[in-house]
């Protein structure tokens, strides 16, 4: 028979062993077992109570761990889309747990503000883009010596595709003589050395293979992980045409305003050494003519008078180049004139090939045709002594029309010219003689072969016709010296039969006016050895007084055009407003200028140019007192 207190211990232990099992059972993770809790014994009931809640709250954590776990997961692949591209994708749901509830909130403020972001990005970089392939200028990156990009500009630049760009190197658009300068630059940049941010280099076009220059300004990024150079790049070759054409048009400029400026002194030089010559030609041809031709002294005195002519040559050539006026201007055809001197010059140098391309209906050109024939006489020479062992001379006449754009530089008017271009197969001429080509005196000829006053007549001589000349030359590849002249619109005339050399005299009084004593007291002999009564003036006031006193008995005014008080322009126009029949006869060391031939048109019975012999003196006055009466009033 049991006594109670064993059935007690019994029952305990029973129950007690029910709640390890389940205790077992929950420590394995099972939370789902649970106890019965009726017991007689109080604290098991406790106990067994304590069991279950514990079994319950383990439920409600993997309740909790699995709801997280879902979560979570979902997280994950909502952030997986983010990381591939999908913007769209978003945390969905809800759920008891607050950290969840939280972090979705949080994850999808994130994807809305990496979308607006990216939004933003996109639309910047479009704007970029549509910026950069719509630039004028050429746009690109580089790494090393391959194109990571270009826009269509900088392909449309050199004649590519961008496609072929991107594939080509780099450094074979640059002409072979400008690489080194490209690949130093490049270098430098990289390396972070001081080097210029802008330059200017050639490059080649890809269908024609004409130089294009262009402008690049580069700067150094990281590209993609890699150093790298953005550059931009412009297209500099009409500004750089033009850059150039203006740097000749200022050289051609300033050489004819130096031309200009020489050619005022030279002639200034020409007018005071022809009245010195005027002197010593004057007194040699007096004492000749007091001289019995047997006399020792008569032949060195005809020689005396010869050397004066020479040196009066080349005071004429000063003269020429200084813009010394045109004697007889007429209407005359260019190829004859090209022609007769041609012949004349290759008769004489047998070495020269002379090849002339005339155009047959050639317009006239209004010219001293003995001063053109200087022109053309001293272009021949000059190019025969290009070709001391022979050589082929091109000869060529050419009806042009030229635009202000091509007269401005020479200062002459647009209109019609005749082209006259002599070109030579001669050693050529550097820059820097080209430059100096037409001053006079200026030669490269040896001491004695020349006086370098040939080309500077030349110059001169054009240049007072109203034309201009051009030359082009290289070194060791000839020259071609191109001559314009204003055409005319009038018809040849006949050139009438040169004077026959004898003096002739006359009579009456003759107002002899020079503000140089040498020529007054040479011309009051040369005058009265030819029958004539001389008075004289030294300036134009005097002229005045003693013509108005003395008007019945002078029958010519011979007037220098150069001097103080009044000079000759000014004493004309006086002396014919009051005297009308006035005739007058002028005298200058300069040639007919400007000035000359205006007074000459204003009613001047003719022109002079000292020095000048007794039979040039005697058939001048003889010509104007024949051809030029005066009224019924008048000595004669």
């Amino acid at each position: 028979m049991n006594t109670p207190s064993r059935s007690y211990s019994a029952t305990m232990a029973a129950e007690l062993s029910d709640v390890c099992d389940v205790l077992q059972k929950i420590a394995s993770g099972d939370p789902f077992v649970r106890i019965s809790e009726a017991s007689d014994i109080e604290i098991l009931v406790r106990l067994k109570k304590q069991v279950n809640l514990t079994a319950q709250n383990l439920l409600e954590i993997v309740d909790l761990s699995h709801e997280f776990a879902i979560g979570l997961a979902e997280h994950f692949d909502v952030l997986s889309r983010v990381a591939g591209g999908d913007l769209s994708a978003r945390v969905s749901g809800s759920s008891s747990v607050e950290l969840l509830e939280s972090l979705k909130i949080i994850t999808n403020q994130m994807i809305e503000n990496i979308s607006l972001i990216m939004a933003k990005r996109q639309n910047s970089e479009e704007k970029y883009r549509a910026l950069v392939e719509n630039m004028q200028d050429g746009v690109f990156i580089l790494q090393g010596k391959k194109y990571r990009f270009v826009n269509e500009s900088l392909a449309r630049m050199h004649g590519y595709t961008v496609e072929e760009m991107l594939e080509m190197d780099s450094l074979s658009l640059v002409v072979p003589e400008h690489r080194e300068l490209v690949i130093d630059h490049y270098r430098k940049l990289l390396a972070g050395e001081p080097v210029e941010r802008e330059y200017e280099f050639d490059v080649l076009h890809k269908d024609d293979g004409i130089r294009r220059t262009i402008n690049l300004s580069m700067s150094v990024f990281t590209f993609q992980g890699k150093i790298a150079a953005l550059g931009t790049v412009k297209d500099v070759t009409e500004r750089k045409n033009a850059e150039t054409e203006r740097q000749k048009l200022e050289h051609q400029l300033y050489q004819a305003q130096k031309m200009e400026a020489v050619g005022t002194l030279a002639g200034g030089i020409a007018h005071d050494f022809n009245n010195l010559l005027m002197g010593i030609l004057g007194n040699a041809t007096l004492a000749r003519m007091h001289m019995d031709s047997s006399h020792p002294g008569y032949e060195r005195l005809k020689n005396i008078e010869t050397y004066v002519q020479s040196g009066a040559e080349l005071t004429r050539q000063l003269l020429g180049f200084a813009r010394g006026g045109k004697f007889e201007v007429k209407p005359t055809n260019p190829n004859e004139l090209i022609r007769q001197t041609s012949e004349m010059f290759g008769r004489t140098k047998k070495e020269l090939t002379l090849f002339p391309n005339l155009q047959n209906d050639i317009w006239m050109i209004d010219v001293d045709r003995s001063q053109i024939e200087q022109v053309l006489m001293n272009m021949y020479v000059n190019a025969w002594q290009a070709m001391p062992g022979g050589g082929s001379l091109y000869l060529q006449t050419e009806n042009v029309i030229l635009d202000s754009s091509f007269t401005t530089v020479f200062s002459v008017i647009p209109g019609k010219y005749v082209k006259i271009s002599i070109t030579d197969t001669g050693m050529g001429m550097d820059e820097n003689v080209q430059k100096r080509i037409f001053e006079p005196f200026f030669t490269t000829k040896e001491k004695g072969r020349g006086t370098g006053l040939g080309l500077a007549s030349a110059y001169g001589i054009i240049k007072n016709h109203g034309g201009f000349i051009n030359v082009y030359s290289e070194k060791s590849k000839g020259a071609t010296f191109t001559v314009y002249i204003p055409a005319s619109d009038q018809k040849a005339g006949n050139d009438p039969a040169p004077a026959l050399p004898q003096i002739q005299k006359g009579s009456g009084t003759v107002l002899l006016v020079d503000d140089e004593k040498l020529i007054l007291d040479i011309g009051v002999q040369l005058l009265e050895s030819l029958g004539y009564q001389v008075v004289t003036a030294s300036n134009g006031k005097q002229a005045m007084e003693i013509y108005s006193r003395c008007r019945q008995q002078i029958v010519l005014v011979i007037l220098d055009m150069i001097m103080p008080v009044m000079g000759g322009s000014e004493t004309y126009d006086k002396l014919k407003a009051a005297h009308p029949d006035v005739r007058v006869l002028l005298s200058s060391g300069y040639s007919m200028d400007g000035q000359a031939a205006d007074i000459l048109k204003r009613g001047c019975n003719g022109f002079i140019q000292k020095p000048f012999n007794i039979e040039q003196l005697s058939r001048k006055i003889s010509d104007i007192l024949q051809t030029h009466p005066m009224n019924s009033d008048s000595p004669l």
